[in-house]
């Protein structure tokens, strides 16, 4: 069965963007919380700061959202391209 690439592309990139805006709110309001998931993020994005202000938290889930919706294209297209390969073998048997 196919993956819709559509359908991962918006699916990967709400979830990683609804995982940087929860944990960078929850941030605002409890001191620590989730430091070294935004650390990282830091790490990734260039220009995010994982300071504990809600515009940092409004760039890094926009650079989320772009991140996972290109992970998300990725990974479908490739896991369709495999299962593609793996079924024009399995018709040649």
């Amino acid at each position: 069965m196919k993956l819709s690439i559509r359908a991962f592309m918006l699916t990967s990139a709400i979830f990683m963007a609804a995982v940087v805006f929860i944990v960078g709110t929850v941030n605002l309001f409890v001191s620590g919380y989730g430091w070294m998931v935004l650390q990282m993020a830091s790490s990734i994005y260039p220009g995010y700061d994982a300071k504990s202000t809600f515009g940092s938290v409004i760039v890094g889930t926009l650079y989320a959202l772009l991140d996972g919706a290109v992970f998300g294209f990725v990974f479908a297209w490739l896991y369709n391209l495999l299962l593609g390969k793996k079924s024009a073998k399995k018709m040649r048997n």
